[in-house]
């Protein structure tokens, strides 16, 4: 009946109740669809896994609002974790990605120069193509990755996040212990800090309710685990890229100079702290990367001298241009704060053609321009040029005023063409006055 009432248990008890005579209250029919496992799935106890040596590693992020320099932002924190052994490796990022997430095994495994057939990880998409727990399919790029280092990965069933209980357990030591009471100047500075704690304070620190120690429990451990080859190769990222006019070859943002004298076509490989630059197979030359978040900066050989061609500078501020045409007048700045407030990026192009606009004509001339360019809300800078035309041609004469002599009603003139018909004054209709069509080649 609940399967034939789709779930609804409220219809469930209307059923009982008026087609079958079975009286009945509500909360017993909900308590007995509980008992029997219907409306809701009984929980399952989760499995005990044996705690061997050498049998697995453990792999899982979280986030952290944590306070770096002056600033407080959001992090995210990477551990590996040797379950036997209690061994742990942490490090953070602004971001974590799939190429983040290869590295960062790779600098941990090949620290421990040890690794475990299966690395239990969540269900993320980082390395899961489809499925969940057991039935979980990897990524074909992931578990190549994994192969070369000896291992699988195995997430863990729905709902069951203990299964990874020693990662948990690693990430409330590092926001219990770890975080507290420490400064950060920068995310290289709390690395730093986290790779000191991680595989030295804790590495001979006594764990848990066993009160084990991982540096005496690791060498047990270590002839039941994989021994690593050193020689393996880092992850990387591959880029193709131009060499520009100047020598250089981009790579987010930044700029790395190529050597040789001509602009063919390289392949940059970007590994987690270089960047090599590559042409026929051939590396030619090799930099350290960045921070991250650093951005619009040149890079060139260290000792050596600067190339002969640098680049221009890529962002061209109007911060001076403003400066300049507020002070003209408080005219000129009002028009700016309603001008270039919705433009976005595009505001520095006007703020410089405004600016040149504005040498070439008088002071006079231009806020006069201004003012009307204001009034009409126009911000095209060859609209404004057409305005500044136009109030040359009209000059500063004002034509003085005249005196009416009212009397004029009461002549004989006036008298005589009283009563006769008005004058046709059609011709006149499609006369435009100057401000009509202003606006009109504006709006074109």
């Amino acid at each position: 009946m609940y399967a034939e009432c789709d779930g609804f248990a409220q219809r469930v008890y209307e059923k009982l109740v008026e087609e079958h005579g079975i009286e009945v209250e509500y909360s017993t029919v909900t308590r007995l669809l509980r008992e029997e496992g219907i409306s809701r799935p009984t929980k399952q106890r989760c499995d005990e896994v044996p705690d061997e040596p050498g049998a697995e590693i453990q792999h899982d992020t979280t986030r952290y609002h944590v306070k770096i320099g002056d600033a407080v932002q959001w992090v995210v924190a990477s551990l590996l974790y040797l379950r036997y052994s209690k061994m742990r490796y942490l490090k953070f990022y602004w971001h974590f990605t799939r190429f983040k997430m290869k590295c960062f095994l790779h600098e941990a495994l090949m620290y421990w120069q040890y690794s475990a057939p299966i690395c239990v990880i969540d269900n993320t998409n980082l390395a899961r193509l489809r499925g969940i727990g057991k039935n979980a399919v990897m990524v074909p790029e992931m578990a190549t990755f994994a192969e070369q280092y000896g291992f699988k990965f195995l997430c863990h069933e729905r709902n069951h996040p203990n299964r990874k209980a020693g990662d948990e357990r690693g990430f409330y030591t590092t926001e219990t212990n770890f975080l507290p009471g420490r400064r950060f100047e920068s995310l290289e500075d709390m690395n730093a800090q986290a790779f000191e704690w991680a595989t030295d304070r804790m590495y001979h620190k006594r764990q848990g309710k066993t009160r084990v120690i991982p540096a005496e429990a690791f060498e047990f451990e270590r002839p039941y685990l994989s021994k690593l080859s050193p020689h393996l190769p880092a992850p990387y990222l591959t880029h193709q890229r131009d060499t520009d006019q100047y020598g250089y070859a981009p790579l987010h943002g930044n700029h790395y100079w190529v050597p040789g004298t001509k602009r063919e076509p390289v392949k940059l490989l970007e590994y987690a702290d270089c960047v090599k630059i590559y042409q026929r197979r051939q590396c030619l030359i090799e930099y350290s990367l960045p921070p991250d978040g650093v951005t619009h900066k040149k890079f060139a050989p260290k000792g050596e001298p600067k190339p002969r061609y640098e680049r221009k500078k890529r962002q061209s501020p109007s911060a001076e241009e403003e400066k300049q045409l507020r002070a003209i007048d408080e005219t000129v700045g009002a028009y700016l704060d309603v001008a270039i407030k919705p433009m976005g990026i595009k505001r520095h192009g006007f703020l410089r053609k405004l600016f040149a606009l504005s040498r070439k004509m008088t002071p006079q001339l231009f806020i006069r321009s201004i003012e009307r360019a204001h009034k009409y809300k126009i911000t095209s800078i060859e609209v404004i040029e057409r305005i500044a035309s136009l109030c040359l041609q009209q000059g500063d004469q004002t034509l003085p005023f005249v005196e009416l002599d009212q009397a004029f009603r009461e002549r004989e003139a006036y008298q005589e063409g009283y009563l006769t018909d008005p004058p046709d004054l059609s011709m006149y209709d499609d006369v435009v006055d100057d401000e009509h069509l202003l606006e009109d080649e504006d709006d074109g």
